[in-house]
């Protein structure tokens, strides 16, 4: 696969203890998203961070957080973009996702 030019980048900040139908969220999307076809998805985790309820969440070892944000982007373009978009919006019940139009420079695979 090659990609060039305009597309979307998806930005999902969630919890580490969110669940998807009894598994980690952030793996069942990533899943899902890659039997849809959607050139791609990186899921990081989250050293500190609070939202929506306003608690900090923290990795600091004196106060072992069990719910650490996590942050999953995905790019795409067009069609496919638009169908990630709704996937997530269909799995993703608290959190934040955000869109902004990107410019790929280089996607290509290797085999």
């Amino acid at each position: 696969m090659k990609i060039e030019g305009p597309a979307r980048l998806i930005e999902v900040y969630i919890g580490e203890s969110d669940q998807w139908h009894g598994r980690p969220l952030s793996l069942a999307l990533v899943e899902r998203l890659r039997r849809e076809g959607i050139a791609g998805a990186t899921v990081l985790r989250g050293m500190a961070g609070y939202g929506a309820h306003s608690r900090i969440h923290t990795a600091h070892l004196l106060r072992l957080s069990e719910d650490l944000p996590v942050v999953i982007k995905i790019v795409d373009q067009g069609d496919r973009a638009a169908l990630a978009l709704r996937i997530v919006e269909e799995m993703v019940h608290e959190g934040l996702i955000t869109v902004t139009e990107t410019q790929v420079v280089k996607y290509v695979s290797g085999g």
